[in-house]
């Protein structure tokens, strides 16, 4: 073994959860390094949310433009350029990569670029662009994440599908993108590559798109998706390709279905970073799904060495892992902050967004927990009007024996702010006469909280446990 270097803290994978934790015990003295295998500021910020959303953004743009003669204006010559899309996008990146990059600096932590993987208990071998280099920790945290899981379907390796990775650095715009997989990846990419210009088809092998929703917005959603032109084939399972992305490509159903395009862009999944890395010699355990096994204080099988973030089989989102962040600091504080009933919201960056908050009616029947619901077409919102951007609704629940508010969904403009106003109330244990009564600005979305809550003592619908 090459001499070890040893540090306070080793964190392997600098994604939200671990690259906080390093700056963090950084600048408290400790000394601290992160193995990292390139993504400076982690996959969030180079290869998921932030480039995927300005993708989007620009998307959003190209479709208004489209339609812009309602509110007025003429423009001529109106195009899409992906090349110029796929610029912006990378430029955002490169911002906030480098805006990281100062961060860690100034924390003054030790950043080990290059592929890692455990050799003995607490201790990584790291093949840099200079050599090797292994380092140990007194504790360590792993906080790899995730990576795009292509299915085991006859053709798909051959076809050499794109992943949302290779999607957002496409220069050239796909004649007909053909989306394997209905869920927040294929759903948000699939609209954007419409509205930039490509044909799309969304192949889902479940009976709806978002089947953890409430069937009102699975429906509303496959009816904005329709809407815009997008061809989306439910219950489309086993399936065959054959052909070649970025040429041409079939992709055949069960049921003798058939899809053609340019470009395959798998979206079916994810699957934790864990194979290959000596988790068996760090004395670290991982469950049937490849997830390292945690307790609620995201403490692992082996003694001094957590795990965060998706890898931990946390919820996949950024704010989850932050939160994850919050948990191990707390532990290691001697607090006691753990991941048990934790209040996660989520956001969908479709057209209009969708977002929730806590229980939704399945939820709340699965469970046996009676409720009131209400519920509010965004149509009667006034600012919904002004943006003409009237689809959707906001739907509420409340409990029956009390005015505590048990979850909020909504399909509609802004739906991950006003989402965020309601989480607030939650977890400050409001009424939901909070809301009804709250003077909020108009015209603004969130005003349209006080017509929703309205209805709960109004006329709203009792459900009752089976």
């Amino acid at each position: 073994m090459n001499s070890v270097d040893k540090f306070d803290i080793l964190i392997f994978g600098g994604g939200k959860a671990g690259k906080t934790l390093a700056m963090d015990q950084a600048k408290a003295g400790k000394k601290v390094a992160v193995v990292e295998a390139g993504l400076i500021g982690g996959s969030c910020i180079n290869i998921a949310c932030i480039p995927s959303k300005t993708l989007i953004r620009s998307a959003e743009v190209a479709h208004s433009m489209k339609g812009i003669s309602e509110f007025g204006i003429t423009a001529d010559n109106v195009r899409s350029s992906l090349d110029l899309v796929r610029d912006r996008t990378a430029r955002v990146v490169a911002e906030m990569v480098a805006t990281n990059q100062a961060g860690f600096d100034a924390s003054g932590f030790d950043l080990v670029l290059g592929w890692g993987k455990f050799i003995a208990p607490k201790t990584i071998q790291v093949e840099t662009a200079s050599g090797t280099r292994t380092v140990s920790g007194e504790q360590v945290f792993i906080n790899l994440g995730t990576t795009a899981d292509v299915p085991d379907l006859p053709g798909l390796a051959g076809a050499a599908p794109i992943t949302h990775v290779e999607a957002l650095q496409l220069g050239d715009l796909p004649t007909k993108l053909i989306v394997i997989g209905g869920g927040y990846i294929g759903m948000e990419l699939g609209q954007a590559f419409r509205r930039l210009g490509s044909e799309v088809a969304i192949l889902e092998r479940g009976p709806r798109l978002a089947p953890r929703e409430d069937i009102d917005v699975s429906e509303g959603i496959l009816k904005i998706l329709g809407g815009e032109g997008i061809e989306v084939a439910l219950s489309a399972y086993d399936l065959s390709v054959s052909g070649r992305s970025g040429e041409s490509v079939t992709v055949r159903s069960a049921d003798g279905r058939v899809f053609e395009g340019s470009h395959i862009l798998v979206a079916s999944g994810r699957r934790p970073r864990t194979a290959g890395i000596g988790l068996e010699l760090a004395g670290v355990e991982v469950d049937d799904r490849g997830f390292i096994k945690v307790d609620d204080h995201l403490r692992t099988t082996a003694d001094g060495v957590w795990a965060m973030g998706e890898v931990a089989g946390t919820p996949m989102f950024t704010h989850a892992s932050l939160d994850d962040y919050r948990v191990v600091k707390s532990t290691m504080a001697g607090g006691n902050r753990t991941t048990k009933g934790r209040m996660i919201p989520y956001c969908v960056f479709i057209d209009p967004e969708f977002a929730r908050i806590g229980m939704n009616e399945a939820e709340a029947l699965k469970e046996g927990i009676e409720y009131r619901v209400a519920k509010l077409p965004m149509d009667v919102v006034p600012r919904a009007r002004t943006l003409s951007q009237r689809k959707g609704f906001m739907k509420a629940l409340v409990a029956v024996d009390s005015d505590e508010i048990l979850g909020f969904s909504m399909l509609g403009v802004n739906a991950g702010e006003v989402m965020s106003v309601v989480q607030m109330a939650m977890l400050g244990g409001l009424p939901f006469t909070t809301l009804r009564d709250g003077i909020f600005a108009h015209p603004t979305i969130t005003e349209g909280l006080n017509m929703l809550f309205a209805n709960v003592s109004a006329s709203a619908v009792v459900r009752k446990a089976a």
